[in-house]
């Protein structure tokens, strides 16, 4: 009987002790690390620029900045917390100090929800930007995530990312622009299959200013043409990026040409349709296993 009795109190104790850390909360339960990292926001961190995760009417988390100006722009459950979903609209920005006018490296990854825009005879189609650092009165700004929507009808659920970036080259310097020209019809994997209006698809560019290569990721898998990786002009890389603007601001969802002031627009801009979640801009270029840790903890909430 003295045995039970004692062993019978010691599960008692462990019990208490086991509720005594617990302490009506889940702060003690960590989970694994997801490549070194334990959220996407350690991912980067001491290069990130801005954090908009559209969690307080499209706020800029980093410096506090609220978009400037909105168009048809509405606040739903996303990939993680809300999402901005816009019906051919947007959110501007006045310009952000942190996003500065040169850079030498940069990245810019988005969560996104679009579907292709092509009729059904295949006539119309337009292009969709996702996130631009503008330059003033031009439609394409110097950094920029983009898909091409217009090139599948809009029940094809392939999706066709597209990187694009204006840097200053040259003597006397001119605008330079480079974009990753995808060509699916080459092979390899330069696109997202199973993507739509009604599906989250992760997307992030690079540019490392030490090789000059130009990458598109897509679902945490590289997906840019291998030809047209390594930029170069008159032979010779590009390295850092010169921006041509100081009063670059950042625009999600639209050509810097759909804002006021800054038309016309040709026909194949117009303002996105679709969802945006978790965009996210720094001053170097992610590494492959960045991008890949990046894409999960973001698809586990983390």
């Amino acid at each position: 009987m003295k045995n039970v009795s004692k062993m019978a109190g010691l599960a008692i104790l462990a019990l208490l002790s086991m509720n005594a850390c617990k302490d009506g909360s889940d702060d003690d339960i960590s989970l694994p690390p997801i490549g070194g990292f334990n959220s996407a926001d350690e991912v980067g961190a001491a290069d990130l620029l801005a954090h908009f995760p559209m969690d307080q009417g499209g706020k800029e988390h980093i410096s506090g900045a609220a978009p400037s100006e909105s168009k048809n722009a509405t606040y739903v459950t996303g990939k993680k917390g809300t999402a901005v979903s816009l019906a051919a609209g947007y959110l501007a920005y006045d310009p952000i100090s942190k996003l500065s006018s040169n850079t030498t490296s940069y990245s810019t990854s988005a969560w996104v929800q679009m579907a292709n825009n092509k009729a059904a005879d295949g006539t119309g189609g337009s292009a969709t930007m996702v996130f631009s650092m503008t330059r003033p009165n031009e439609w394409a700004g110097n950094f920029n995530l983009m898909a091409e929507t217009g090139w599948y009808k809009a029940a094809v659920d392939t999706l066709v990312p597209k990187a694009l970036l204006v840097s200053q080259e040259g003597t006397p310097p001119s605008s330079s622009f480079q974009d990753s020209r995808p060509d699916p019809a080459k092979g390899g994997d330069q696109v997202v299959k199973g993507a739509g209006a009604d599906k989250w698809t992760h997307l992030v560019i690079t540019w490392d200013a030490t090789s000059s290569n130009f990458l598109v990721y897509a679902n945490g898998k590289k997906v840019s043409n291998p030809e047209w990786e390594n930029r170069k002009v008159n032979g010779v890389g590009m390295g850092d990026l010169v921006f041509s603007s100081a009063l670059t601001r950042p625009l999600i969802g639209a050509f810097n040409t759909n804002t006021p002031g800054n038309g016309p627009a040709e026909s194949w801009q117009v303002p996105m349709t679709g969802k945006v979640d978790e965009v996210r801009v720094w001053k170097k270029a992610l590494s492959a296993a960045e991008i890949d840790a990046l894409y999960q903890l973001e698809s586990a909430g983390r």
